[in-house]
């Protein structure tokens, strides 16, 4: 992952979305074949999310495809 293209770009896009509050979680899955990733974001829609991650250096040349959008809606959570 760290040696592809664009790395560095990729990373700081990644980390502010982080810092934005947009991320919430996010990395890579243990899949080998696929290297897919997962992040939990906060957006009040779906073409939100997708309007965000099309920002990213790695989608605008291809090294990264945005799978899905799933709403989630959370009914467990420790309060702190």
């Amino acid at each position: 992952m760290r040696e592809q293209g664009l790395w560095a770009e990729h990373a700081a896009f990644m980390n502010a979305l982080v810092d934005d509050g947009f991320v919430v979680l996010g990395g890579p899955l243990q899949d080998p074949v696929m290297h897919k990733a997962r992040l939990i974001v906060i957006a009040d829609d779906e073409a939100a999310v997708r309007n965000r991650l099309a920002q990213d250096p790695w989608s605008r040349v291809g090294l990264l495809r945005l799978a899905s959008v799933e709403h989630w809606e959370v009914l467990l959570s420790k309060s702190t």
